[in-house]
């Protein structure tokens, strides 16, 4: 299993997702990579128009690192308390970059010993808050690889189940076969989530294209722990809460291109009436995943 990437700014929803990624890690037998984006200082004009800035880079950068050293430090130390001798203890490693989160994470990145990235989500808003923020939704436009957004009051819970929702499309079938790599990990159920209208009758053309869909799985993706499930309700986020509330999965999962059910809920209004108080990570997929191992 390739290592998980954390960005962090110190903060305690980054801080949560950090304890959060060790638990992860320690589940999939993998290590930990904790990074910071600096930004490079603002620059003030002063006489013959040389420029100065406010804070040396330097300083910037050093205390950055020692900050990033001292979080390695608790993290390891937590992990050797909570964990028994006899098992798996991740390493974390730290680095610093330049530039803008998704820049730096994407940088860090090019490496193929990443195989994701789990960062927080801040502030009470949950997946809403997530929807809004600049940062997050730049990381999740840009990323290559899969993000898992940890709300800021959610805990570790052992993954034995996570959902995926779908619209069906056949570049999804991509993105199941490397989640189900995920899944065989942890020896996690797989489930297939098509949400749709309860005012809508499934017609016979559409009961082919489902049928045609799981078949192309059942072919293609070896992982015996996969279901499917038609979700009937009023949209999109309330299919979303359902499964978040009811299905008992750990993680929800879905991809982000364009006409995706993500995609629907950056543009619409899902955004403002998707339930605030959603408490379980949200993993999100790029468009072109297909030949990526987590």
């Amino acid at each position: 299993m390739k290592n998980i990437l954390v960005p962090t700014d110190f903060s305690l929803a980054a801080k949560n997702a950090g304890a959060y990624a060790m638990h992860l890690a320690r589940e999939i037998k993998t290590n930990i990579k904790l990074c910071n984006a600096i930004m490079v200082p603002v620059e003030i004009p002063v006489a013959a128009h040389v420029a100065t800035p406010l804070i040396a880079f330097e300083t910037l950068e050093q205390e950055a690192e020692a900050s990033l050293q001292r979080l390695a430090m608790k993290m390891e130390a937590a992990e050797e308390f909570a964990t028994p001798s006899d098992g798996y203890r991740p390493a974390v490693e730290f680095a610093t970059g330049i530039g803008s989160v998704s820049f730096v994470v994407n940088d860090l990145t090019r490496h193929k010993d990443v195989g994701m990235v789990v960062m927080g989500m801040s502030g009470a808003g949950g997946v809403t808050q997530f929807l809004m923020g600049s940062n997050s939704r730049a990381m999740v436009e840009n990323a290559r690889l899969p993000v898992l957004l940890v709300p800021k009051a959610a805990t570790f819970r052992r993954i034995h189940k996570i959902a995926f929702a779908t619209d069906l499309s056949k570049a999804d079938i991509a993105v199941i076969h490397v989640l189900a790599g995920f899944a065989r990990t942890l020896n996690a159920q797989l489930l297939l989530a098509h949400i749709t209208s309860k005012d809508e009758k499934i017609t016979e053309a559409e009961q082919k294209e489902i049928d045609g869909f799981l078949n192309d799985i059942t072919n293609k993706v070896n992982y015996p722990k996969i279901y499917y499930r038609h979700i009937l309700d009023k949209g999109v986020d309330e299919g979303l809460d359902w499964l978040a509330d009811h299905a008992d999965v750990q993680v929800l999962a879905m991809v982000h291109r364009q006409h995706s059910i993500l995609y629907r809920l950056f543009k619409g209004s899902h955004t403002q009436r998707l339930r605030k108080h959603i408490e379980i990570p949200l993993m999100v997929f790029p468009a072109d995943c297909s030949s990526h191992v987590l």
